[in-house]
């Protein structure tokens, strides 16, 4: 068996094994990676053969730590990266390059209708009808978007949402509200087999997933970083922020928005967890807690979404690809049966 577990920010773990008698054997591991001492690397060796298969990642890096001296150096990799690449072998996990890519820079929509295309597409991997595809929203109007668990009046602020003229919606990820209006974010949504993320935590997963944006945007001079469990981040603050879905199907819905060009006063009128946030931390400006890319880039926001396209291709591939006119369809009739029914948005009051 084979498993590859490119670390985001650090190296590529490659690993080849046996399984037998329900056991790890002939382990072997390799990489672009940096160890001390020489002979660590037959150390490691040693300490993953005769594990059982069912080990977790954090139990075969346990077992690793344990037998490596204490003057190792590991650089570019963990002990948990080696359990999570081996994981990935047992379980026959798929890599980046694995799949033929469909790229969708998709025309300007109402916010509610990218909702519903998440869980559309999504759905449509699941089921064999698309294959694995990287989408990029365009927006024809603002919104608050509520994770899926939110509470809505915990969150928002209905009147100043209203006055803005700022619809709510909820989407089908969890995690914490956004804001966008046209052109001030960028946001992506991947679709991807369960079997990418294989073997991996949801935080491993998560990092996984947006390795790819990491190196854009190092590409146009920010020094990015993931901070787990879900932020795309600098040293000059927050750029962005993550969620997932998992269905049952086994397909992963993975998005992200990062600021470009936010209206924070605007935000921390219609959402009420900003003003917390921002008391919180004894701010009194939204502003000094924005950092979008328009600043650390000095890019139209056009440029630095072609940037993340053309990084990914060459990464991995893809083809310029559209929307069907069935997948349309029936996310007008998901809006229609879910998102915009005041039961769905008040599910969590």
């Amino acid at each position: 068996m084979h498993g590859e577990y490119k670390v985001p920010g650090g190296k590529l773990v490659v690993v080849d094994l046996e399984e037998q008698d329900g056991r790890i054997a002939g382990f072997r591991l390799a990489g672009d990676f940096f160890l001390e001492p020489d002979d660590a690397l037959g150390t490691i060796d040693a300490a993953v053969d005769g594990l059982p298969v069912t080990a977790t990642a954090a139990e075969i890096g346990e077992a690793i730590k344990r037998a490596l001296p204490q003057d190792a150096v590991l650089l570019g990799f963990t002990p948990e990266s080696v359990g999570v690449a081996i994981r990935r072998a047992l379980q026959h996990a798929s890599s980046f390059s694995d799949y033929e890519w469909t790229i969708i820079d998709d025309e300007p929509r109402l916010p509610i209708v990218h909702v519903a295309l998440d869980e559309v597409l999504t759905e449509a991997v699941g089921a064999g009808s698309r294959g694995p595809t990287l989408r990029f929203w365009n927006l024809a109007g603002p919104a608050v978007y509520l994770g899926s668990f939110q509470s809505y009046r915990n969150e928002v602020d209905p009147e100043n949402a209203e006055r803005h003229g700022i619809p709510v919606i909820r989407r089908i990820t969890g995690g914490g509200a956004m804001f966008s209006e046209p052109d001030n974010a960028i946001t992506y949504s991947l679709y991807v087999p369960g079997d990418l993320v294989q073997g991996m935590s949801f935080q491993d997963s998560y990092a996984f997933l947006d390795a790819w944006v990491i190196e854009a945007l190092k590409g146009l001079g920010i020094d990015a970083y993931y901070a787990p469990l879900n932020d795309i981040t600098s040293a000059r603050g927050k750029i962005g922020g993550a969620a997932q879905k998992r269905l049952a199907s086994g397909a992963v819905l993975h998005h992200a928005t990062m600021s470009y060009d936010i209206d924070a006063d605007k935000m921390t009128e219609v959402l009420r967890i900003g003003r917390e946030k921002l008391s919180d931390k004894g701010t009194t400006s939204a502003k000094k807690r924005v950092d979008p890319l328009k600043s650390q880039t000095g890019m139209p926001k056009a440029e630095v979404q072609e940037a993340l396209k053309g990084t990914f291709r060459r990464l991995y591939g893809g083809t310029e690809g559209a929307l069907t006119e069935a997948e349309l369809a029936e996310a007008e009739e998901r809006i229609r049966s879910k998102f915009a029914t005041e039961e769905w948005l008040h599910r969590v009051p």
